[in-house]
C-alpha cells in the first residue's frame, strides 16, 4: 500500500506545479519518492519470483523522473502529475514489454505490455501474432486475462490492415494495432489500502504470458 500522504502530495502538486512551490515542499517529495520506492521494491521481489531476469533490477531502474522535460513542449508544467514505475528486464531503457504501474489522483491504474514500439520491434510483433496466432489469442483470451483487463487498447489503431497484411487475416484486429497494452484502473482507496499489493501480484501473474510473447517477439 501506499501512504495517503504520497496521493495528497500529488494532488497538490497538480495545483502548484512551479518549482518555488516545489522546492519549499521538497521534505513531502522526498518522502512520497520513498514510499513508492519501497513498494517498488516490494514489486521486483515477486517478480524475480516469475522470472529471473527480474533478479538484478534496482528501483532506480524502474522509476520514472518527476521532473518534465519542458524543452520541446507547449506544456511548461515543471512536473508529472503522476509518479510511474515500469518493470522492464534490462531495465525501462531496455526497449522491452513491461509491467507498468502508474498513480495519479483520480488515474491510478496497473499496466503492461509495448507501447508504441520502434518500427523494427513492432514488425517482429506483428510477425510474431501472425505466425503464432493460435498461441497468442489463447493467452489474450483466457478467461482471466479477459475478466482482468477485458481487451487489449485499441487507441491509434490503424483503420486499414498494415502493409503485408490481408484484410482477412484472423489476427488482422491484433495486427492493426501499433501499441499492445492492457491496464487495470484502481481507486484511490485501493492504492493506499493493505489490497494493494497482493492485487498488484495478481494482475502481473495474469499479465505474464502476454509479456513473455511480447519480449520472444522483439527478441527474434
Amino acid at each position: 500500500m501506499l501512504q495517503k500522504t504520497t496521493i495528497d502530495f500529488l494532488k497538490t502538486l497538480k495545483n502548484n506545479n512551479n518549482k518555488e512551490w516545489f522546492d519549499q515542499n521538497r521534505s513531502k517529495y522526498e518522502l512520497a519518492k520513498a514510499d513508492f520506492t519501497l513498494l517498488v521494491e516490494e514489486v521486483l521481489a515477486f517478480l524475480a519470483t516469475i522470472d529471473a531476469g527480474y533478479e538484478n533490477l534496482k528501483p532506480k531502474d524502474c522509476l520514472f523522473r518527476l521532473n518534465r522535460d519542458v524543452r520541446f513542449s507547449k506544456n511548461k508544467s515543471h512536473y508529472k502529475k503522476n509518479m510511474g514505475a515500469a518493470f522492464q528486464i534490462g531495465g525501462k531503457k531496455s526497449g522491452r514489454a513491461a509491467f507498468y504501474f502508474h498513480v495519479e489522483p483520480g488515474n491510478h491504474f496497473i499496466g503492461g505490455g509495448l507501447w508504441m514500439p520502434g518500427p523494427d520491434a513492432l514488425k517482429k510483433v506483428r510477425q510474431e501474432i501472425d505466425y503464432h496466432f493460435d498461441e497468442f489469442n489463447k493467452i489474450v483470451q483466457q478467461k482471466d486475462f479477459i475478466k482482468v483487463f477485458k481487451q487489449l487498447n485499441q487507441e491509434d489503431a490503424l483503420k486499414n490492415p498494415p502493409k503485408g497484411y490481408d484484410a482477412e487475416n484472423q489476427a488482422i484486429a491484433f495486427l492493426k494495432l501499433k501499441s499492445f497494452v492492457v491496464g487495470q484502473p484502481l481507486k484511490d482507496t485501493i492504492v493506499t489500502g493493505k489490497d494493494l499489493l497482493p492485487q498488484m501480484k495478481q494482475v502481473f501473474k495474469t499479465m505474464a504470458p502476454f509479456i513473455d510473447f511480447l519480449n520472444r517477439a522483439i527478441a527474434e
